[in-house]
């Protein structure tokens, strides 16, 4: 392996899964593993059922017995001549925060699609969050073994929703739910599939002549045939696919394997590998500066032997050494990466070095917030991550007195997390703070966290809150005065103005400008599928 940062980062591709809950993709993401040479067993699909096998990227309790994504999950594999990072994200609408976290690490997004449904509200969400994010988007159409929509029907229901050109690489031959194989428009070669016992092996592959696809398929070569003449001029351009204009579209089954590899090779031969990122002033960091990056996501519990607290950092310039002493931006003081390692589901090892593009958990790292920027000589801050504007509110407190230090400690390490928000109301303190989050699923995982990790057991009482607006020490005695208005104080110092009501909102910026009511990310544009179209 090279130590030049430059070269190393070359071989990079980091990017993430993003996908409506059940549209396949945490099997998807076992099965580039197993298709990177990452799993020593057998891949199977991830079904919510008793006695199923877990997933390799779902490590939390909460996450096996759903049988959902919750957290985001960090995987590393070679594959060819290059480093894969996987970064696995919670397909739930109500985390949709965390996945913004997620994808500012990453240098692209593979979108996944169930063939019968096509874009569904939680795709549309968090296809915004990349198009916010500036993320060149692949998208696999996924359980074309099963019937669906016509890949044309997809392919207008996605130009339609998102408003981005599809280029498809692959095209099927069979209709979904007949799913033979797929054609290759960039080389023309029909590559026929072969199931394997459970999908828990590579498919087998078959590279067949047009004149003997012909004469085997019948009919479903000729639907292809006519299907790939409507394709012309919708070739793949890597400039406007890299510009989000358009998006590369590859058709599979994850649950057979089927079109995996292909999704792989596309991964290594079109996502960019890492470039320079911007600071804080818009300057970009070359990616052979000294050693700097920013912590996306910070994780708790992961190994239940030892309580330990993980920051994940994503490098992006220099080689990273373990062992080396950094400075911690946002406090001034040293921090030393003894405890470094990689993270490969809830496993992990001791990591001896990092490129940019690749991610490091830091293990203990208790000072270390998201958004945080870590550097070694050459100061440098990266633009912080901003929270979202949370939509549900509630009061929590603890059912057993004797247990409150467990509760503020646990209170504490999930608002460093960015599981939910935490706000203080000054009359109350930490007895009973105020959670915010984006989705309500979110207090779900609070509450079953703060009970089976911190041993607190927890009530949470509903409020009449419905939206919050950043705000100032100056606006906030005036504020507090009013009817169906609250001021409450992040950890992090900003003070939300919360409203029980929008129309109260409303009126209030007409009536009083000089009031500062600042709009948090995402308010009304990123989180608005709920059934009135507007905020909650």
């Amino acid at each position: 392996m090279s130590s030049d940062p430059i070269a190393e980062a070359a071989r990079r591709r980091t990017f993430a899964i993003i996908s409506h809950p059940d549209a396949g993709k945490t099997t998807l993401t076992e099965k580039l593993l197993l298709y990177g040479g990452a799993l020593g067993h057998e891949a199977g699909a991830v079904k919510a059922r008793g006695g199923r096998r877990s997933a390799t990227s779902d490590w939390m309790e909460l996450e096996q017995q759903r049988g959902i994504s919750i957290t985001s999950t960090v995987l590393q594999f070679p594959y060819r001549d290059c480093v894969v990072n996987l970064l696995d994200t919670p397909g739930h609408r109500d985390f949709s925060e965390d996945t913004y976290r997620v994808l500012t690490a990453c240098d692209a997004a593979v979108m996944v699609l169930d063939a019968a449904k096509g874009i569904e509200p939680q795709t549309l969400k968090l296809f915004e969050v990349c198009r916010d994010r500036g993320l060149p988007l692949i998208t696999f159409v996924n359980k074309w073994d099963r019937p669906g929509l016509s890949g044309i029907e997809l392919i207008d229901d996605i130009e339609s929703h998102l408003s981005i050109v599809c280029t498809p690489v692959t095209w099927p031959v069979g209709i979904s739910g007949d799913f033979r194989g797929v054609v290759d428009r960039r080389t023309g070669e029909f590559t026929r599939f072969t199931r394997t016992a459970r999908g828990a092996t590579e498919a087998h592959e078959e590279l067949v002549d047009a004149a003997r696809a012909a004469e085997d398929e019948g009919d479903a070569w000729s639907q292809c045939e006519d299907d790939l003449e409507l394709l012309a001029g919708t070739d793949h351009d890597q400039e406007l696919f890299l510009a989000g204009e358009t998006t590369p579209m590859l058709f599979g089954s994850a649950l057979t394997n089927f079109g995996v590899r292909l999704l792989l090779d596309t991964v290594i031969d079109e996502v960019p590998p890492p470039a320079a990122r911007d600071d804080v002033d818009g300057e970009p960091r070359p990616l052979d500066e000294p050693f700097a990056g920013f912590v996306f996501k910070v994780q708790a519990n992961m190994d239940k032997a030892h309580r330990d607290r993980i920051a994940f950092l994503r490098v992006c310039s220099g080689r990273f050494e373990r062992g080396m002493v950094v400075t911690h931006g946002r406090t001034g003081k040293p921090f030393a990466t003894k405890y470094a390692h990689s993270v490969f589901g809830q496993e992990r090892e001791t990591l001896e070095e990092a490129f940019p593009g690749d991610v490091i958990g830091l293990v203990n790292a208790t000072d270390v917030r998201v958004g945080d920027t870590l550097y070694e000589s050459d100061p440098v801050m990266f633009p912080p991550i901003p929270a979202f504007a949370p939509e549900h509110f509630m009061v929590a407190r603890t059912t057993d007195v004797s247990r409150s230090k467990q509760f503020r400690n646990g209170i504490q390490q999930l608002d460093e997390e960015g599981v939910v928000q935490v706000l203080r109301d000054s009359d109350f303190g930490d007895q009973a703070p105020v959670l915010a989050a984006v989705g309500a699923l979110q207090f779900e995982v609070a509450k079953h966290r703060l009970e089976q990790e911190f041993g607190a057991p927890v009530e949470l009482s509903p409020t009449r809150f419905r939206v919050a607006r950043r705000t100032d020490e100056a606006s906030r005695a005036e504020l507090r005065a009013m009817q169906g208005v609250d001021v409450l104080e992040r950890s992090d110092g900003e003070l939300l103005a919360v409203f029980e009501s929008t129309y109260w909102l409303d009126r209030l910026e007409a009536e009083h400008p000089e009031l500062t009511l600042d709009r948090l990310i995402a308010e009304g544009e990123l989180h608005q599928q709920d059934g009135a179209g507007g905020v909650r």
